[in-house]
Parts: structure tokens; sequence; C-alpha cells
């Protein structure tokens, strides 16, 4: 039996979004041999970030320390500090104390991203957190009936349709670092996490979109297991791909990841309450369209249903690893 070759170096992987199912995936994901870069949303403009980003003029911090707790190389305690939400106090009530910290290390650094690299040492973090852009942008939605829905927060509550969402300043210039990791990148995963207000934010920055599509890396999409309220209600896995498609203008996964699974039916009963259901993968339609599907059982359910992250990262790190191999490194 032949022996299987090993890499020169750590495959450098790229991961785009934002929500809590990023941030469950790269839970799983810095348990590998990767070199990760994480590039988050900064279109959120609801609860505590909304708060902070009003009031102290900075990017939204919210999603930023999602990633920078799953990525913290620390003590479970400390993980549980960083998410603790005060709930009461006035002033206080509501806020995350991740969010106040990151707050004040901008404060302190003088610079958001500054304050982002100060926070991944300090918690010893496995990898890099980059934003998309290093200033607040402000997300708005074109619904099917032609009205304009302004605000991250606001799009999924309209009860219509989105034809498409578009970002405010169009022309927003992203991070060079973030650029320059995708430019770098062996590996570009996006997903999983809320489509139009997670996804997409950050692949409508123009030239993040540019480097994406012309990166020679092998690139994933990693879908949602449910349909989500106000956004993609009914949606399959094509839907999904077309979204993107409609976008960007151009092809931009070689695979995609999707669970296939069963969902028990109590489960989809407490989700069915909230008006979401299991995305469906419709195989055929994905196949035609050009995509590679990894289908497979990916879902755990304690109190939600999650990505199972370590089966989801073997499936991301072996892809990875045979891609570099064909390459020859």
């Amino acid at each position: 039996m032949k022996e299987r070759q090993t890499l020169s170096r750590k495959p450098r992987i790229v991961v785009i979004g934002g929500g809590t199912g990023l941030s469950v995936m790269l839970r799983g994901l810095k348990q590998k041999p990767l070199d990760i870069t994480a590039i988050v949303t900064v279109a959120d403009d609801g609860g505590s970030s909304g708060i902070l980003r009003e009031e102290l003029q900075i990017p939204p911090p919210g999603d930023i320390r999602n990633v920078l707790s799953a990525l913290a190389d620390t003590e479970p305690l400390l993980y549980e500090v960083l998410k603790y939400r005060f709930n009461s106090g006035t002033g206080l009530a509501g806020h995350s104390l991740g969010n106040l910290i990151l707050a004040a290390m901008t404060d302190i650094t003088g610079d958001f991203v500054t304050g982002i690299t100060e926070l991944s040492r300090i918690f010893a973090v496995r990898g890099r957190v980059l934003p998309a852009a290093n200033h607040a942008i402000v997300l708005k939605a074109e619904m099917e009936d032609g009205s304009i829905v302004v605000g991250e927060s606001t799009i999924p509550k309209s009860g219509l349709a989105i034809r498409k969402v578009f970002l405010e300043p169009a022309d927003v210039e992203p991070l060079p670092e973030a650029v320059q990791a995708i430019q770098d990148a062996d590996a570009i995963l996006i997903g999983p996490g809320s489509l139009y207000t997670s996804i997409l934010p950050n692949l409508i920055v123009p030239k993040l979109a540019e480097a994406i599509v012309q990166s020679q890396a092998v690139k994933m999409f990693i879908c949602n297991v449910m349909t989500q309220p106000g956004e993609t209600d009914n949606y399959s896995v094509s839907d999904h791909l077309a979204a993107v498609h409609a976008h960007i203008g151009h092809h931009l996964f070689d695979y995609v990841i999707v669970n296939d699974g069963e969902i028990p039916p109590q489960v989809q009963d407490l989700y069915a309450e909230k008006g979401s259901t299991a995305v469906h993968l419709d195989l055929e339609e994905v196949t035609k369209r050009g995509y590679k599907v990894i289908a497979d059982t990916l879902v755990l359910f304690r109190t939600y249903l999650r990505h199972d992250a370590a089966k989801l990262s073997d499936h991301i790190y072996h892809l990875v690893e045979d891609w570099m191999l064909r390459k020859g490194e």
C-alpha cells in the first residue's frame, strides 16, 4: 500500500463570514495543522454591537469577539467571561463583556485592527482575525417589491423576500491585510452563516470579491443546515449558490459541503415553530451547475442544531491536503 505524502508546510486557509456558524466551525479547524485567517463582517448593527458601533464610532465588535473566542487557546472559564452578558445595570444591560473589552482595546491602541491583534495575543488566538474593513459599513437590501430596507438587523424582519443586498458606501475599501490573506491562501471557505447578512456583506466588498475570483486556492461553500426566517425561506442548496452568483457574477466555488444527515422530527418541529426548515439538497441541480458536492451527516443537536465541527473540519482538511498535494506542495 502506497504511503500518503505529507505536506511541506501548513496550509494557509482563509475563512470568511460571521455569526455563530463560523465560530462553531473554527473551533474544529483550530485543532488541525492549519494557518488560519478569519475575515469577519462589519455590517452588524443590532444589540450590544450596534450600540457600541453608534456611540463609539467603531466597527461592530460582536462577530469579531465570537471568532476570537472560538480560536482562543484559553481556559474554558475565560471563554465564559468573554461571552458573559450583563443582565442589569444602567447602560450595561445587554452588553457582552467581550464586546466591551474589544471596544476598550480599540480606544487604548487607537485602532480597531490593532486592538484585535493585541487581544489575539493576550488570549493566545490560533490564527489571525481580521475585519473585512476597518470601519463599520451599512448593509441595505432591495426587496422583491422594490422597497429598500436599511440595516443588517432590520432586513430579516421586513417580512419581504430579498432581491439583493448592497453596501453603503458602495466602494468600501477592504482591509489590505484581508486582501493579502486571500491572495496567499491555499483554501478559501465561505460560510456557514446568514447568507444575506453575514456572508454576502463580505463578498460584495469589491476588492475582496475580486481577490477571491482571481485566487488559485481551492474554494468551498459550507451550506447552512437550516433556512433562516426572513432571509432564506424555502431555499435549497442551489438557491444559496444562485444568490452568491447573482451578487458576484462568478462561479465562485469548487466544492459545496452540505449536511445530508437526517434531522429528528422533534427537532424539525422546534425549528418549524420559528419558520425554519432543513435546507434541501437538490443534488442534481447543484452538480449540473459545476459544483462538486461533499455530503455527510454533519449536524449535532444540543440546545440548537449546530455543525459537527470535528467532522466538518476533517472534510475540509482532507480537501485542502489533497489540493496542495496535487500542486506538489
